[in-house]
């Protein structure tokens, strides 16, 4: 009797070890590896180091577990004429990271791509501040629960600076060969000198970013917010007798234009909830 308890006690004890096991294989994220022939070089690290750090971060909103009102995300405008972010950026891009994030912050938002061509119809309705066009809207379907109206607006995006340092040793490497005297170590002084090249450079870009609530019923604005922030964009570089060091990197403008989706949805959150 002894023995079978045991048995059946030890056979019980795997069955649960094992369940643990697959438990825990099932709950872990995805994990993908790196074919990259440099993968654990000096140079993987630093980019990898720098990629990192510009890796989308969810927010922890601060009233997240408190359900929003319905709402409704229309493509905003982009005020600025900087042809490097018009280019890269329409406005149905900036709809979408804020119909994320604003979901993240647990607003109902009833998405654009179920709304069809509805989308344009109540666009024009509160870009113009139509009331009665609105309301004849608003009374189709999953329109009726809407209670707000969201756009966001690029108001300024710009390089406000640029600083470059670098140093060129061929100039010191001539010196140092003519005061040599012509001797060999004067001569190799020289030519160690004159092969050093370094360079650094710094852009600074700053982007602007408005928001606007209406209430869906009247058009009328209920509240507006506007944030920005600075992106860096920097590259160095350092050569010495033909061997070379550089990188180049920063946050891109997609990821500046989610961190002040993100933030503005934050203060949303945090104050008209």
């Amino acid at each position: 009797m002894s023995q079978s308890f045991h048995a059946f006690k030890g056979a019980a004890l795997s069955a649960v070890l094992v369940m643990a096991a697959l438990g825990s294989a099932v709950q872990a994220q995805p994990s993908f590896g790196n074919p990259s022939p440099t993968a654990g070089t000096s140079t993987s690290d630093k980019a990898n180091a720098a990629a990192d750090s510009a890796a989308y971060k969810e927010v922890e909103y601060t009233n997240k577990n408190k359900r929003g009102p319905a709402l409704i995300v229309i493509p905003g405008e982009i005020k600025s004429n900087n042809a490097s972010f018009t280019q890269r950026f329409l406005p149905n891009n900036i709809a979408d990271f804020a119909e994320l994030e604003l979901s993240q912050a647990n607003f109902p938002v009833l998405e654009r791509t179920n709304l069809g061509p509805l989308v344009n119809e109540i666009s024009l309705a509160y870009n113009l501040g139509d009331p009665n066009a609105a309301r004849r809207t608003m009374q189709m379907g999953k329109l009726k629960t809407t209670k707000w109206i969201l756009k966001f607006d690029i108001l300024k995006a710009e390089q406000i600076s640029e600083a470059k340092k670098g140093f060129d040793g061929r100039a010191v490497g001539g010196l140092l060969s003519l005061f040599g005297g012509g001797s060999m170590a004067g001569s190799a002084a020289g030519t160690v000198a004159g092969s050093v090249q370094t360079g650094d450079s710094t852009g600074v870009w700053l982007i602007g970013m408005r928001y606007k609530i209406m209430d869906a019923n009247t058009t009328e604005q209920v509240a507006q917010g506007y944030k920005d922030l600075k992106m860096e964009v920097g590259a160095t570089s350092t050569s010495v007798m033909g061997v070379s060091d550089s990188a180049k990197g920063g946050v891109g403008l997609d990821t500046m234009v989610q961190r002040l989706v993100q933030t503005l949805v934050w203060d949303i959150d945090s104050k008209y909830k």
